[in-house]
């Protein structure tokens, strides 16, 4: 599946618009703020990537389920929460390209 935050994809048709699709994920247990903020930041940066790649997988995953092969337009959203959850939001354009 392509997938792009432009709007068009470069040698390829977009033939179809099938929706709006999103993919949320979030970290299962809260950061700990500790004394070294190179610590700290460190398991954040690892903690975001993991979840970035969660709610990437579901985008994935509904844009399957609308028989799209790419998505266009893909925003981005990280959120650190009050409580110290990192928090990933991506949103898209499910469509269907030629190939």
């Amino acid at each position: 599946m392509i997938l792009t935050t432009t709007n068009s994809i470069e040698n390829h048709n977009i033939i179809d618009y099938l929706g709006i699709v999103t993919g949320v994920a979030i970290n299962k247990e809260a950061i700990a703020m500790g004394f070294s903020m190179s610590k700290y930041y460190n398991k954040l940066q690892v903690s975001i990537e993991t979840v970035k790649e969660e709610a990437f997988q579901t985008l994935q995953n509904n844009a399957a389920k609308l028989n799209a092969n790419a998505v266009v337009g893909i925003k981005i959203e990280i959120e650190l929460t009050t409580s110290n959850y990192a928090m990933v939001s991506v949103t898209g354009t499910a469509v269907k390209v030629a190939v």
